[in-house]
């Protein structure tokens, strides 16, 4: 009755962010701030890119797609909050918005995890069985497995959310993050979390340790596949063609693994660096590691690159036309006579 009691007077809680150190705030709210115009930019290109061309139309592209999709909505369920955070000391969000918001990012994370496997299975087919791959990765395969990923992802995080929010809590609700981030709210619990550190277990297990041995087991036969390749000028154009997947990979999974894996001090007087350093490398896997991917596809896949650099050309091209200035024009809209 008592646990009810607190959890019912629960209405907001407050987000300590950097209210600690102002002087961090302005400089981290500019760079925020350009970071996440980059991603959706970035993002938002990568997007239109493998929707117009119809050479991108195949299943890696189609999961890049997904990734880009993914990356836009998770920074929106966090970022915007983030910047408030810079600009209102010890901002205070309702008990409602912060379980929608520990919701959504929470399913967007754990739904990022499964298309990087799908992606590394994509690879492994192209690379290793290439006479099968037409056969296996149809359209009626890889829609479906998008579809689970999402479907998958939200109903953990439904869980996981469901489950954090019950919880009783104590003292001043202050939560020592930027967002209402799942492990930050659970610090605040005046209850046992066993079922909670449980649950969180099996969960990482399914969508961070699955994927990654998927992606681990993927590699060891491309690998092998790749030196098997006589020329070297042959081994690097097929490495070529999975360098970029690998490269988020290692940026994805290494940052998770940083900020969930490193040893926690239990020193009281390192606990305020050791939190600050738990906020910055959130940061980095929040907002730096999504600006990231759309960089690295854009930069290391030959398709990606042409395709941005005949969008570009086009548009210059036909704002050239509208201004009038086409060699054979001679009326104004002249450029699109036939």
């Amino acid at each position: 009755m008592e646990s009810t009691n607190q959890t019912a007077s629960v209405t907001q809680f407050i987000l300590l962010g950097l209210s600690a150190h102002p002087r961090l705030e302005e400089t981290f709210f500019v760079l925020i701030l350009l970071m996440y115009l980059v991603i959706l930019l970035g993002n938002g290109v990568l997007i239109l890119v493998t929707i117009l061309d119809s050479r991108l139309h195949k299943p890696m592209y189609f999961f890049l797609g997904n990734l880009s999709f993914l990356d836009i909505f998770y920074t929106a369920s966090s970022v915007p909050l983030i910047l408030d955070s810079f600009l209102t000391p010890r901002k205070t969000i309702p008990f409602s918005a912060c379980a929608v918001q520990m919701f959504l990012s929470f399913a967007m994370g754990a739904t990022e995890c499964v298309p990087l496997g799908v992606m590394a299975f994509d690879r492994y087919m192209a690379i290793c069985n290439p006479l099968r791959y037409p056969v296996v990765m149809i359209k009626a395969a890889y829609v479906p497995m998008a579809t689970s990923s999402w479907a998958a992802g939200s109903a953990a995080s439904m869980v996981q959310t469901s489950l954090a929010m019950r919880l009783p809590f104590c003292g001043d609700h202050v939560i020592n993050h930027f967002t209402c981030e799942i492990l930050a709210i659970l610090k605040l619990a005046c209850a046992d979390i066993s079922n909670d550190v449980i649950s969180m277990g099996v969960t990482n297990v399914i969508f961070l340790g699955v994927p990654v041995l998927f992606i681990f087991v993927s590699y060891i036969f491309i690998l092998t596949t790749i030196l098997r390749i006589p020329s070297a000028e042959g081994k690097k154009k097929v490495f070529s063609t999975c360098s970029a997947h690998l490269t988020v990979v290692v940026i994805f999974y290494g940052t998770i693994l940083f900020m969930y894996g490193k040893p926690k001090s239990k020193d009281p007087r390192w606990a305020d660096k050791q939190d600050l350093a738990d906020k910055f490398t959130s940061l980095f896997y929040g907002v730096v590691t999504p600006m990231f991917n759309p960089i690295i596809y854009s930069l290391r896949n030959k398709d990606v690159k042409a395709t941005v650099r005949n969008l570009v050309s086009r548009k210059h091209f036909t704002q050239w036309c509208l201004e009038d200035r086409c060699p054979w024009s001679s009326v104004p809209l002249g450029c699109f006579h036939p």
